[in-house]
């Protein structure tokens, strides 16, 4: 990558700002002034950090994070009735780039990922990819069993690899647990239909008070990851 371009995409400045940033020499790499705008950063380089203006500045080409997304706030870059969840992740690189990897409702808490990388979103949400996405659940009541073959009301099959009562003390501190919760569960799904969860807890004649996403793949939300708070994550991390 030119050091122009990522200088760009980083600072969110125009190519020809930041050209112009390093030919007045404000651009500094191990204490030398920079000169050259096309010099090449070698992908294996990056975060690549340079100093402008006396302040550190890395520069990426690929980005990915971990959200602990707080209800509240919808999965969208702009909202004009609830605040977004992209608004939290001003402060993370590449903002202007970052893309949701699927999506979390309004009153879901949790693990979402966030990645420039067009290719990465495609590998973790495609159905044939079968990527398992694992909730908790507050029940208003006990959920009955899952039988063979679970339909719900408007045809969908879900696909419910793992259900099982939750232990309050498993409980991730992201999971909003009301005062009028009598059961907590745990299930890990293929798929990601809308208000898929929901919808299978009250198929199985129950009602969700809370829901939290504590894993996607094989990234788990770490319990001390507050919410509204976000991890960067390796470029494979979200494998």
């Amino acid at each position: 990558m030119r050091l122009d371009v990522l200088l760009a995409r980083n600072a969110g400045w125009s190519r020809t700002a930041a050209r112009a940033v390093i030919a007045e020499g404000r651009v500094r790499i191990a204490g030398e002034t920079a000169e050259d705008p096309r010099r090449d950063v070698g992908e294996d380089a990056l975060p690549f950090t340079v100093t402008v203006d006396d302040a550190d500045l890395p520069l990426y080409d690929r980005v990915s994070l971990m959200l602990n997304k707080p209800t509240g706030c919808v999965t969208a870059l702009r909202d004009p009735q609830h605040p977004t969840a992209y608004a939290l992740l001003r402060a993370a690189p590449l903002h202007g780039e970052l893309r949701p990897v699927g999506r979390l409702d309004l009153d879901t808490s949790g693990l979402l990922l966030w990645t420039n990388d067009g290719a990465e979103i495609q590998r973790l949400t495609h159905p044939k990819r079968a990527v398992p996405r694992t909730y908790q659940a507050a029940l208003a009541r006990s959920f009955a069993p899952l039988p063979p073959k679970l339909v719900l009301d408007d045809g969908h099959e879900p696909n419910v690899t793992a259900l099982a009562p939750l232990d309050r003390a498993a409980a991730h501190p992201s999971l909003q647990v009301p005062p009028e919760t009598a059961a907590l569960a745990a299930i890990t799904i293929i798929g990601g239909a809308y208000h898929e969860v929901r919808r299978i807890f009250a198929a199985l004649d129950s009602h969700v008070l809370g829901l939290c996403r504590v894993r996607f793949g094989d990234r788990e939300l770490p319990r001390e990851l507050a919410p509204g708070a976000f991890l960067l994550l390796p470029s494979e991390a979200a494998r």
